[in-house]
């Protein structure tokens, strides 16, 4: 693929740039409706300014390929969903909320036409006697907790509500849901108690849709498929089963200019605390990426002790010393010609986002929701 980049919006150059590929995003969307029978929803999870990676872009290109449901986790970020959604000819989409109704918000819900996900009885009865005198039109979901013990009403309180089917029908619950808590773990005895106690769920609202499946649901079983799914981080190019390479496309490039190379003779030790001496004469690139950018300190090494790595001219090259809040250091000497103003891969196809979740110690929804605001953001293949 031709990539055409977008110029900076100022004249001054951008050490770092984090490339986001689109087409990456829509194929991996297709990937797993592939997984779900025909008629299975697909929903977009855009929440935390879409895992990280931009609301706009990721909404528009999702929009596209088709997905009209979109879940957010903040009152804030749905309304800017639904203008997003707005300007780019799809006001038919839902947009639902997943941590509930927070008091004083109903006008806001109301207003830019976002759907509550209901997680307690008061909630449900807060939101009837708001919409329902009103005849908003809006679907609400119902979360009922099958295990995670998070948001959500719990088994009885579900069955309790169930027998008053007016609150549910003021409260326009249009969707069962719940989450699984274990799913990246196929072999965790919590799957199969949630997949059987959301069936027992389900059939107190017979004839509402349901929805189980996260990114891991997805590929776990079937039987968690129900008429909605709602993938995640899978979209982004994010794990399915932890520990295990992701089948996804890698969605997200980050790419670091070298500031300086410099010579360091052996015995002299590298960054803040002198963790880590040089073994042999050593040249040392330096980038302008630090724990200040997302890249987490834990990512650092020491003596006896790798940490992340980069790639350049096709060459691996690790990490040396300790991160620090604008600067990383990177051991070149492997690399003869590597040179002030050269293109260092620190996340990509080589050193995939897993790779470096496992270095700094995470998982990589927290590498990716976390990469900083000051990288260029290069949006490709849209």
């Amino acid at each position: 693929m031709t990539e055409s980049l977008a110029p900076l919006p100022s004249p001054v150059p951008a050490p770092t740039r984090l490339i986001i590929d689109l087409s990456a995003l829509v194929a991996n969307r297709r990937t797993i409706a592939a997984r779900v029978a025909p008629g299975v929803e697909v929903a977009a999870v855009v929440k935390a300014d879409a895992y990280g990676v931009g609301l706009e872009p990721v909404v528009t290109a999702l929009a596209a390929d088709g997905a009209r449901t979109f879940f957010v986790a903040h009152v804030g970020e749905g309304i800017a969903a639904r203008a997003i959604l707005e300007r780019r000819g799809h006001g038919d989409a839902r947009v639902f909320v997943l941590n509930g109704l927070l008091a004083g918000t109903d006008e806001a819900y109301a207003a830019h036409r976002l759907s509550p996900v209901l997680g307690s009885t008061a909630e449900v009865e807060a939101w009837a006697s708001f919409a329902g005198p009103r005849a908003l039109g809006l679907d609400a979901a119902l979360h009922v907790d099958t295990g995670m013990n998070r948001h959500g009403l719990e088994t009885a309180e579900a069955a309790a509500l169930a027998q008053r089917p007016e609150l549910t029908t003021a409260a326009g619950i249009r969707l069962v849901m719940s989450h699984l808590a274990c799913a990246d773990e196929p072999a965790h005895p919590l799957n199969a108690a949630q997949i059987e106690r959301f069936r027992a769920a389900r059939a107190l609202w017979p004839d509402l849709p349901g929805s189980l499946a996260n990114s891991a649901g997805v590929f776990l079983d079937g039987a968690t498929h129900h008429d909605l799914v709602r993938p995640g981080v899978a979209v982004y190019g994010g794990a399915i089963v932890s520990g295990a390479p992701s089948p996804m496309r890698p969605v997200v490039r980050l790419e670091a200019t070298i500031l300086q190379v410099r010579a360091v003779p052996a015995g002299e030790t590298v960054g803040y605390g002198g963790r880590e001496t040089t073994r042999r004469a050593s040249r040392i690139a330096i980038l302008s990426v630090g724990y200040a950018d997302g890249f987490h300190r834990s990512a650092s090494s020491a003596d006896g002790a790798a940490g992340a790595r980069g790639v350049l001219h096709g060459v691996a090259v690790p990490l040396i010393g300790r991160i620090s809040m604008d600067l990383m250091a990177i051991d070149v000497t492997d690399v003869p010609s590597a040179a002030r103003g050269d293109t260092v891969e620190l996340i990509g196809a080589t050193v995939t986002i897993q790779e470096v979740a496992a270095r700094m110690g995470t998982i990589d929804y927290e590498v990716l929701t976390g990469l900083g605001r000051r990288y260029q953001r290069v949006h490709v293949g849209g």
